[in-house]
């Protein structure tokens, strides 16, 4: 899919520096009523996007768009009716959407591997179905690398069926997706396989082309008997990569206008985790998904598989977004003591991952977004009198009649705004965090397990700088030792003393011209050899004196 003489590492490229500033959106019925009218108006929030997006020097072109809807039953039905496929109820079986290599027996090895898979893990696999497209819509330089675009079919197997666990259907289908990943990319040239969903609640429709031709290369978006009672949508700008078929977004959960800007960090922490991570519901199935997290995922497409992960292991869609992006809770007078413990107690369990991040998000049952805690990426929303919900990154996304409209607002830092389809209603962000921060005695766990510096016993340090005199032995021996480890006059006074006598962060230049430690001839402490990188230019870093001010 992607194009490895241009996305692969060479010279001063690395495609780890992946990060994206794009469009995103969504149009919902708040009552969960289904329509193609639905599709109809994401594929138009889609297209008002356009300007958000990259074109190249070929005007076909784009880096990517997308859409994510309910899974349409009753086209689906029909569709495979035609083709010799039964399918059974509703929610007994998942619909599979994968990108497949134009080699004929790379592409057969690779739909092999998916019988074997649904097989061993007690489901049913019902066929395949070639999705149409037309690729007239394409751009020149696309065209070369178009995977071969099919759907396929797995049904609940006995033991599943008789399961009272609404979702464990949909969990055993990630485990199958994951088990059938990894097995493909043990095989030569497997770069052009990816799939963009699996799912019994959700179908997703994405690619390598302009806003405006989604609905034009897939076919079946056209088709009347497309229902959805939600759509969301994002059209991508790769700012500091390569544009491919499989980063297009949305991905299986969400969409993402910003960058995360600790990837690195915590993707490293996903890793750690793996010897001491465990799930009731997941079980033995949890082993059999590692690593988690693609090592060539982009920050959005590593986000969304931290995200599955947790909420396949049992953590609520929501509760989930509140440990990956939490509130400003620290110094905050004004938050409830239930909502700091539990912003508090989950902080021991994940780091956040930061950035400047708007995120859209949905599982089929629930469809919101979340800003990050500094709000630095826009999102507003509008309520209709007739029962609707339309998000962008900006206003105007979709034409609304004054008249209709009930509500029109923005995301702020930290909030959350969910609406909730099986309720149907919005569900308000203290109302939600209220909820969740009562599920449990946050604070009552983190009194039985935290331990504060200051009732530790007091120490006594080997060195006490105030008996120090000049010139003496005591202190020359300290020189002597600062020298050797590295520490300058500089790191004293503007780094340590702001930290002891003050408890602050130091603050110093963003510039440094100085050689980096590992190919420098001088002593360095220990942690200059592990600097942390910065931001991008784009962007600028979250920090704490920053944070004083949400």
């Amino acid at each position: 899919m992607h194009n490895p003489a241009i996305s692969s590492k060479q010279d001063l490229y690395d495609p780890r520096n992946e990060h994206d500033a794009c469009g995103v959106g969504f149009v919902v019925d708040i009552k969960n009523r289904r329509s193609h009218d639905i599709v109809r108006d994401g594929l138009q929030i889609l297209a008002n996007l356009t300007h958000r997006g990259a074109v190249g020097a070929d005007p076909l072109a784009g880096d990517g768009a997308g859409i994510l809807i309910q899974k349409p039953d009753d086209f689906l039905r029909e569709a495979c009716q035609s083709i010799g496929i039964d399918l059974p109820a509703p929610g007994d079986y998942g619909v599979v959407m994968v990108f497949l290599p134009r080699d004929d027996d790379l592409r057969a090895a690779s739909e092999a591997l998916l019988p074997e898979k649904v097989a061993a893990e007690g489901q049913v696999f019902l066929g395949w179905r070639d999705v149409p497209v037309d690729n007239a819509w394409l751009g020149e330089s696309v065209k070369p690398i178009e995977p071969v675009i099919r759907q396929a079919f797995i049904a609940k197997g006995v033991t599943m069926k008789n399961d009272p666990d609404e979702d464990a259907f949909e969990h055993k289908l990630y485990t199958i997706r994951r088990l059938w990943h990894q097995a493909v990319k043990k095989m030569p040239d497997s770069e052009s396989f990816y799939v963009p969903s699996m799912s019994s609640r959700t179908l997703l429709y994405k690619g390598m082309m302009l806003a405006e031709n989604l609905s034009k290369y897939y076919l079946d978006l056209n088709d009347k008997r497309m229902t959805s009672a939600l759509a969301l949508v994002h059209q991508r700008y790769s700012t500091n990569t390569f544009p491919s078929w499989e980063l297009a977004q949305p991905f299986r959960y969400l969409c993402h206008n910003g960058e995360i800007n600790t990837l690195r960090g915590n993707i490293n922490w996903m890793n750690a985790r793996r010897g001491s991570m465990t799930s009731k519901r997941l079980g033995e199935d949890l082993e059999k998904l590692w690593p988690v997290v693609e090592p060539d995922a982009s920050d959005s497409a590593s986000f969304d598989n931290a995200l599955e992960l947790l909420v396949a292991g049992g953590y609520s869609l929501t509760h989930a977004m509140m440990l990956m992006i939490p509130e400003a809770w620290l110094g905050n007078p004004l938050m409830d003591e239930k909502r700091r413990a539990f912003y508090e107690y989950n902080a021991g369990l994940m780091e956040p991952w930061d950035g400047p991040a708007a995120m859209a998000f949905t599982d089929g049952r629930q469809i919101g977004a979340t800003l990050d805690r500094n709000g630095l990426r826009p999102a507003r929303y509008v309520v209709t009198k007739d029962g609707r919900v339309i998000m962008g990154s900006e206003v105007g996304v979709l034409d609304i009649p004054e008249e209709n409209i009930a509500q029109k607002w923005r995301l702020q830092p930290g909030k959350m705004f969910l609406i909730d389809l099986e309720q149907g209603r919005i569900v308000d962000d203290s109302e939600l965090k209220a909820q969740l921060a009562s599920a449990h005695p946050y604070q009552k766990w983190l009194d039985e397990t935290r331990i504060r510096l200051q009732d530790l016993p007091a120490g006594e340090a080997k060195f006490p700088l105030s008996d120090l005199k000049e010139n003496t032995a005591d202190e020359s021996a300290v020189r002597s030792m600062q020298q050797a480890f590295g520490y300058t006059l500089e790191d004293i006074k503007f780094y340590l003393k702001p930290m002891i006598a003050e408890g602050q962060d130091p603050i110093g230049a963003m510039g440094r011209d100085i050689p980096p430690a590992v190919l420098s001839h001088r002593p360095k402490v220990l942690y200059d050899y592990f600097r942390q990188n910065f931001a991008q230019v784009t962007t600028p870093p979250i920090d704490p004196i920053r944070e004083e001010l949400v």
